[in-house]
């Protein structure tokens, strides 16, 4: 479906200067086994895919593990990796299978049968990490393995379950290599992605050179790769400025992007849309400050987004007003239609409805090093405190840390940035407000549980529509989440480096192999 796909709406990519002909943008033989150095301040959680559900993690991932599905660039449906076909048995969206690819091998030269796939998403359900990516797996009753041919069995209708089955959640690892019941510790990755890791040190690089041994969607993969991790922002620009990357993603600093030019001769600039969006979670325990609802819409009365977009962020984002975000099916303005403007009338009645205190105090976390995080809590604060009616401690955590805070419930308030699982509206739904979703805000209504299985009949997705809307409108009325902005994609690359715009299309792959000197 067109309405789900995310579309590359902008490319702008400088060429040499005059004189490059035709033969100088095919690869140089020399360069061929020569590493492209990448450049990000996303970080890996885990190298074992039962323990991480983050943008690092599953970037990693996407090139060292295959999954039996995967996305091809701006694809709306996904396509057989690992797998030679994969099939709804039947018309009630209840039972899927796959038959893999003959000849797929592990490291150890072992050859993948579907026993190890039903070993993997086995695993994933059984380990449950807080971090993990169990909580996607939510409808998969069963799964059953006969030599290459794997079944699941699900517990209710799910058409979205192909997509689910192509994210990093469905990551096939090695069962011989892997424990049963608990997350593999070391530096060592045993998958068959186009992609080996042959080094990793935690928060600094990893190295991927192609595996010779990769059977797949791809035709081509790639060239030898070292990924290079950066504590913030600044960093990542000032390696970008001394020229020891080749190429830079995620994030750099707005300030950088919005100064970003075509015409400079140096560099090529990538500006594509992306379904990346980031919110504001809200804790619902009866433990926390914002426990009650109409404190929580006091707070969506006063966040001003186009300040937060056009001041922290330069205009490299744009205001958010729904769960779902523009371009993808389903998207609505529910928060707008409810909070249309700021106003501390409003506010200042419901919370004197709810009978408590003001100054209403709550914690804010937040990750250090990512993007403008720091920046836009203490821009929220300012909006907040300014009124007179909220008072907000400011914190920011490592990212693993961060991590553990949210998921024990230990922080009021989180802004956390979310980049599509796939290009469907079902990845801003049960992961990020179902009951158990891996936000983890404590947040249950069994109305909007209702929705997001309602949701999953339908195998013509705009058929959802009507339940997508609904559920938005439920969720800015109980305040759980505030949406906050839309990004997009930036990638900036060498002038000897090309494919930048095809690295990354807003979901969980990087397509690494698409890298490659000219």
């Amino acid at each position: 479906m067109r309405s789900v796909r995310t579309r590359i709406i902008a490319t702008l990519v400088v060429l040499a200067a005059a004189g490059v002909g035709g033969w100088q943008l095919l690869p140089r033989q020399q360069d061929t086994e020569k590493r492209i150095t990448v450049g990000t301040t996303d970080a890996v959680t885990a190298l074992d895919p039962a323990g991480a559900y983050d943008a690092g993690s599953w970037a990693l991932y996407s090139n060292v593990f295959q999954s039996l599905l995967t996305f091809e660039p701006g694809a709306a449906q996904p396509v057989p990796d690992a797998a030679r076909d994969c099939a709804f048995d039947g018309t009630d969206l209840k039972t899927y299978s796959c038959t893999l690819r003959a000849g797929l091998t592990f490291p150890s030269g072992r050859a993948m049968t579907a026993e190890d796939v039903k070993f993997s998403f086995d695993r994933v359900r059984a380990i449950n990490a807080d971090v993990g990516p169990s909580s996607l797996l939510s409808t998969l009753k069963s799964v059953s393995a006969d030599g290459l041919k794997v079944t699941f069995r699900l517990s209710s209708p799910d058409a979205t379950f192909p997509f689910k089955v192509a994210t990093g959640a469905g990551s096939i690892v090695d069962r011989e290599k892997y424990p049963r019941n608990a997350l593999r510790t070391g530096t060592s990755v045993d998958g068959t992605g186009p992609y080996a890791l042959t080094s990793y040190s935690k928060g600094q690089k990893a190295v991927l050179t192609p595996n010779s041994r990769y059977k797949g969607d791809l035709k081509d993969t790639g060239r030898p790769v070292e990924l290079r991790y950066y504590a913030d922002a600044k960093a990542l620009r000032r390696a970008w400025e001394d020229k020891a990357i080749d190429v830079a993603t995620r994030q750099l600093p707005p300030t950088t992007l919005s100064k970003l030019s075509a015409s400079d001769p140096d560099q090529r600039v990538s500006e594509s849309d992306s379904s990346e969006t980031r919110n504001l979670y809200l804790n619902t325990r009866a433990s926390s400050p914002l426990h009650d609802t109409r404190i929580r819409q006091a707070i969506a009365w006063l966040i001003n987004r186009e300040q937060l977009a056009a001041t922290v962020y330069e205009g490299t984002v744009d205001p958010l007003y729904s769960l779902i975000p523009t371009g993808i099916t389903g998207h609505t303005t529910s928060f707008f239609d409810a909070y249309p403007r700021q106003d501390v009338d409003k506010a200042r009645s419901l919370l004197d409805q709810a009978g408590v205190s003001t100054p209403v105090a709550f914690t804010y976390g937040y990750a250090q090093g990512r993007g403008a995080a720091g920046p836009e809590a203490e821009d929220i604060k300012k909006q907040l405190e300014a009124t007179g009616l909220f008072k907000v401690t400011v914190k920011g955590y490592e990212w693993t840390d961060f991590q553990k805070r949210w998921s024990g419930g230990k922080l009021d308030a989180y802004a956390v940035g979310w980049v599509a699982d796939y290009p469907d509206p079902d990845t801003f739904g049960g992961p990020l407000v179902g009951t158990g979703s891996t936000m983890n805000t404590g947040y249950s209504d069994k109305g909007v549980d209702r929705l997001v299985r309602s949701s999953q009949q339908y195998a013509d997705r705009g058929d959802a529509t009507a339940d997508f809307r609904t559920l938005q409108a439920d969720i800015a009325r109980d305040v759980p989440v505030i949406p906050l902005w839309q990004g997009k994609e930036y990638v900036l690359s060498s002038e000897a480096v090309g494919g930048g715009q095809y690295l990354s299309d807003g979901t969980g792959i990087f397509r690494l192999w698409s890298l490659d000197w000219i």
